[in-house]
């Protein structure tokens, strides 16, 4: 209180939450609208494309809306100020999820995944995916987001959209489902690190054992076209007095930013590792992905679909007993069998392996399982094997 130095109302008006000027209009929701304006109909697609419901749908309206169609009863003004909070949204829920899963990352490898992950090309990404160009409403009906800036707009509005209506936890499911699955190829594949820096790089290991300061390439601005609102620039980049590439944009990091990429792409007698670094990473990539389908899979039968219970251990057997009251073989304690289903036999526990793959490998035994014994069922065996291991178990006593 000392603080608001004797001003109660101040002190009221910071305390008190306030709801968007939309949840004002309608505390209860406003889907009421939805049979009266075609363009809230057309939303409620997207809607059921995600899997969410808004109590709010203008909020979502509002979030599709571009600043060019100005202010409107139906959405009391445009998405500039939903693409500000959703901004800060998103950089929120992406450093959380990152500081918490990567405990053993300094701040500097932090803020290049972040990086990866939230930079515009990312967000057209996503845009894309979701089609959420086709609901955008520009001043011209055929104008529709075309770059990248704008598709990254539209996506940080629509979390602003979705952060008011909902939750932050709505926000956190969003990510988890769009944003954080691209995160291990982006790793693989070294998006984290821009084409400006990957380029700086890979000049600086073509430095001479001579010492001295190495060479680093330049960026120099060759044209600048069109009014102030939509100027384009031309940059080239320049190494050791030769131009590798050039490139345009609506900025000059844009177009700096495209001439690096042009010529990582360009250049590959100059920068011969960058062809061994992209074989040793699709080589990784493709070892991944033979592990992971084989682990899913799993070895095929005589009849070529789901898993061979004879390589299958003991323990997830279902013929376990069977075998036991047709042969004389000594009873197993629970530790033998334990220990048999870590052999080559089975099921080799795969340390590589996520958690996913591993419930994967276990529900689908289980599912063949149960396969087995309707198929007993249906053979009418399913009694006799009932029959025979009460016999086994009498015999046993």
């Amino acid at each position: 209180m000392a603080l608001w130095h004797g001003a109660p109302a101040l002190l009221d008006v910071w305390n008190k939450e306030r709801l968007h000027p939309l949840q004002e209009q309608e505390p209860l929701g406003d889907r009421k609208y939805i049979k009266d304006f075609e363009f809230l109909q057309k939303l409620t697609e997207f809607e059921a494309s995600i899997g969410v419901q808004f109590k709010h749908i203008r909020l979502l309206a509002r979030a599709f809306t571009d600043r060019s169609v100005g202010f409107t009863h139906l959405t009391l003004g445009s998405n500039q100020r939903l693409e500000f909070l959703g901004d800060t949204v998103l950089q929120l829920v992406v450093s959380d999820r990152l500081y918490r899963h990567f405990p053993d990352h300094h701040e500097g490898h932090l803020s290049l995944l972040r990086s990866s992950l939230v930079n515009k090309r990312t967000q057209a990404m996503v845009c894309d995916d979701l089609n959420m160009s086709a609901y955008a409403i520009y001043n011209n009906p055929k104008a529709k987001p075309t770059t990248k800036k704008h598709k990254a707009d539209l996506l940080e509005a629509f979390l602003g959209a979705l952060y008011i209506d909902k939750n932050l936890e709505y926000c956190q499911a969003f990510c988890n489902a769009c944003l954080f699955p691209r995160l291990q190829e982006f790793i693989l594949n070294q998006d984290w690190n821009d084409p400006k820096s990957k380029l700086q790089q890979c000049c600086l290991t073509l430095r001479s054992m001579e010492g001295g300061e190495p060479d680093i390439p330049l960026y120099k601005v060759i044209e600048c076209l069109g009014p102030t609102n939509t100027r384009v620039y031309s940059v080239g980049v320049y190494f050791r007095g030769a131009r590798l590439a050039a490139a345009r944009g609506h900025s000059i990091q844009e177009a700096e930013m495209n001439a690096a990429e042009l010529a990582l792409n360009s250049a590959h007698e100059l920068f011969p590792q960058l062809d061994h670094q992209k074989r040793v990473i699709a080589k990784s990539v493709k070892k991944k992905k033979n592990k992971r389908k084989k682990v899913c899979a799993g070895p095929s039968t005589s009849d070529g679909v789901g898993y061979d219970l004879e390589k299958v251990p003991r323990a997830y057997r279902l013929d376990q007993r069977t075998e036991s009251s047709d042969s004389s073989a000594p009873e197993v304690s629970d530790n033998e069998v334990a220990d048999r289903s870590g052999d080559d036999s089975g099921l080799v526990s795969d340390p590589d392996s996520d958690e996913d793959i591993q419930n994967l490998q276990v529900s689908s035994l289980l599912t063949e399982m149960e396969k087995t014994k309707e198929d007993f069922i249906k053979t009418n065996k399913y009694e006799q094997l009932k029959e025979k291991c009460k016999k086994s178990d009498t015999d046993d006593d």
